[in-house]
């Protein structure tokens, strides 16, 4: 078997057991092929609980087992002010005694990143130093958006230069890494996965009762972490122009974030505590009884790679509406889907009730979602880990 040391700061842990599932999905369904251990870096943050976010970091064991894996947790150091333009660096020098002690204990083929920046940087360089190949998997934002700060740009150049292979979830993402300078003979796309046993579609009424949702009422759903990208404030306002044509629609709203009060807030403001429900987070083994119970499901993201929550609901037999943005464009390939849309309430707002007019075949939908397996991206991926061990080897 092939050895792999996954290197991410996007695994989930103890303390945040929600935090990037889609990582441990992968690696879950790699396990037949690949033995896997992980390295995921937190930042440094002293135990003083003054801000919950922070001070979960601090309360992440240095060592755990977790979701079935050995997973170390080094701490980096968060500079203020300088921010993320040392974070590649202080990643790499917090990570390299815990990375040096696993390779001394079992001589891994590869190390296989997650993230472009900050994670790939440290990784590139750890690769470097300890001569082993290095993967790196983008995935939305590191190349989205960091290659538009000046001081990130070179580094994220520096990574794609530097890997023995890349990884994007769309052909957006590719795209976008090729305008950097990424030789596109070593970028594979590989879009992220759903597991058929939770995501499936589920009787519609069955699946309101156990949620105790009401059954008189078309429902919007929509899920994911609360932060501005994610466009929960325009689903919300969108709710507000629709209470003309439609009062009895619903919006339930899946998830946690620093955005919650502010969200809160903006129901409370437009009076629309009856229309609009922030339910919090919810396990992803939960996740398929909401998509099943939802008429539509609604996705107002800024920027995207491959959004998981699109597969999923598409897997549940749920149409969806989404901004047209990076690897929606793949996945809602047909109108037999859903529909994509201008980044406006006004938007939304016209889709979801022209929606909700048409009748849809929930379960050509749902035979269509189940095609994005985690077998078949698990098949995808060590066939990169292949390639790469083989040329490291030669």
């Amino acid at each position: 078997m092939l050895r792999a040391l996954v290197y991410t700061t996007l695994f989930p842990n103890s303390m945040q057991p929600l935090h990037g599932s889609f990582i441990a999905e992968r690696m879950r369904h790699l396990l037949p092929f690949v033995d896997m251990s992980v390295v995921a870096p937190v930042p440094y943050f002293p135990r003083i609980n003054v801000n919950q976010r922070w001070f979960s970091f601090a309360e992440a064991p240095h060592v755990e087992r977790f979701a079935g894996f050995e997973v170390d947790h080094p701490r980096y150091l968060v500079v203020p002010r300088i921010g993320m333009t040392t974070h590649g660096f202080s990643m790499f020098a917090g990570s390299l005694p815990q990375v040096w002690r696993r390779l001394r204990a079992a001589d891994y083929d590869l190390i296989d990143a997650h993230y472009i920046y900050p994670d790939g940087l440290a990784a590139v360089m750890l690769g470097a130093l300890l001569k082993k190949p290095v993967v790196v998997s983008a995935r939305g934002s590191d190349i989205n958006l960091f290659p538009k700060f000046k001081a990130i740009r070179p580094m994220v150049r520096q990574v794609l230069k530097r890997a023995d292979a890349v990884i994007a979830v769309s052909r957006p993402l590719k795209d976008i890494m090729i305008e950097l300078g990424c030789s596109p003979e070593k970028i594979t796309v590989i879009p992220n996965g759903v597991d058929p046993v939770k995501f499936s579609r589920q009787p519609w009424a069955d699946s309101r009762r156990k949620l105790g949702l009401p059954e008189d009422r078309p429902i919007i759903l929509s899920v994911g972490h609360l932060n501005e990208n994610k466009g929960f404030q325009i689903l919300i306002e969108a709710a507000a122009l629709l209470r003309r044509v439609r009062p009895d629609v619903m919006l339930v709203i899946v998830g946690e974030g620093a955005d919650r009060a502010r969200l809160e807030r903006h129901v409370r403001r437009l009076g629309l505590q009856n229309q609009v429900a922030l339910v919090g987070a919810r396990r992803s083994e939960e996740l398929g009884a909401w998509y099943s119970a939802a008429d539509l499901f609604c996705l107002a993201s800024e920027r995207e790679g491959c959004p998981n929550v699109l597969l999923e609901a598409i897997a549940c037999g749920c149409p969806v509406i989404a901004t047209r943005v990076g690897g929606t464009v793949e996945i809602v390939q047909s109108p037999s889907l859903g529909t994509l849309v201008e980044r406006t309430p006004k938007a939304f707002e016209s889709a979801i009730d022209q929606a909700l007019r048409r009748p849809w075949d929930r379960a050509a939908i749902a035979a269509h979602g189940q095609s994005y397996r985690w077998d078949k991206v698990a098949n995808s991926i060590l066939n990169v880990y292949t390639h790469v061990v083989a040329k490291h080897e030669n």
